[in-house]
């Protein structure tokens, strides 16, 4: 017999209204499928569990998400790329797949957990293109330059992505100065969130 998780019961109890119901349903579904399941709390949210995760849901303020571990291998690409999981932002139960496929997604992804077989490889991200304010900044900041040239391309991508979504050039101005304070610092750019 599969075990509830009483976190899960209190995430889906403090999540919105609109969203209770959504993963209600998800999790119904999944223990539907796999009776000898476990839940768990991974990264902060529900996580179903059968030989290794089988899937993870989320609640957000204005939508939910239902991501299968492998979920590449079951559905292909994400159907739509609003938001993270398979399925994009989930506003309703209404939105998650019929329940009879939710329940067969569920059994075909623990099949592949059990199954053994690796994840397909996934395709590495090229290099940040480092945009030409970033750059000349970090020219003229030694300490800056040095820990920049440390750091992996995912802290290189994490600051390069911040000042991309500055919507104005004041906004983006003060990212970059802070940014070449934090770099030269050596810190990537959550640091603040490390030991959370």
């Amino acid at each position: 017999m599969g075990t509830r998780d009483p976190r899960v019961d209190a995430y889906i109890a403090r999540s919105a209204d609109f969203a209770r119901p959504l993963l209600a349903a998800i999790r119904e579904a999944a223990h539907a499928a796999l009776p000898g399941m476990r839940e768990d709390i991974k990264w902060g949210a529900p996580a179903f569990m059968q030989d290794g995760i089988v899937a993870i849901m989320a609640s957000f303020k204005q939508h939910c998400a239902l991501n299968f571990w492998r979920g590449k291998e079951l559905v292909g690409d994400a159907r739509n790329s609003e938001a993270m999981g398979q399925f994009g932002a989930l506003k309703s139960p209404a939105d998650l797949p019929p329940r009879r496929e939710l329940v067969r997604l569920f059994k075909d992804a623990a099949r592949l957990n059990a199954s053994g077989a690796p994840a397909p490889a996934r395709k590495p991200k090229p290099p940040p293109k480092v945009p030409p304010d970033l750059a000349a900044a970090l020219a003229k900041n030694a300490p800056a330059r040095k820990h920049w040239q440390a750091f992996t391309q995912g802290k290189q991508r994490d600051y390069v992505d911040w000042l991309e979504d500055a919507k104005r050039p004041e906004t983006r101005a003060k990212r970059l100065a802070t940014a070449v304070e934090w770099i030269a610092e050596g810190k990537p750019r959550h640091w603040k969130y490390q030991r959370c």
